[in-house]
């Protein structure tokens, strides 16, 4: 009991240093947003930001189609190959149950 009390009490401690920092992350009241060259200059960083951000996610992405499209091709090449492998398998056993059956052309398969 005592422990998770002191555990709330840590948490709330921290919570309440940080939250100052948070609540002024974006003061409408903040004296130097005022001034238009400071709100341009932030504009811009923003808007790079969030460009920067749009072009690793559009990077990210690409890579992602490409490892899934070669994972795709594997995929297909694998199931390409165990096809071959069971029709081969399948005519090695109708030409074994052949050659059990007296059919002695079918033996040297």
């Amino acid at each position: 009991m005592v422990g998770t009390f002191g555990r709330f009490a840590r948490a709330f401690a921290i919570g309440a240093a940080l939250l100052p920092a948070a609540v002024l992350a974006d003061d409408p009241a903040d004296l130097t947003m005022r001034n238009p060259a400071v709100r341009a200059q932030d504009r811009a960083i923003t808007r790079r930001m969030n460009q920067d951000q749009l072009a690793y996610v559009r990077h990210r992405d690409a890579g992602n189609l490409r490892s899934r499209a070669a994972r795709d091709e594997a995929d297909n090449a694998y199931a390409d190959a165990r096809a071959d492998y069971q029709r081969q398998m399948a005519a090695w056993r109708r030409a074994v149950a052949a050659c059990n059956a007296g059919y002695w052309e079918y033996c040297d398969r």
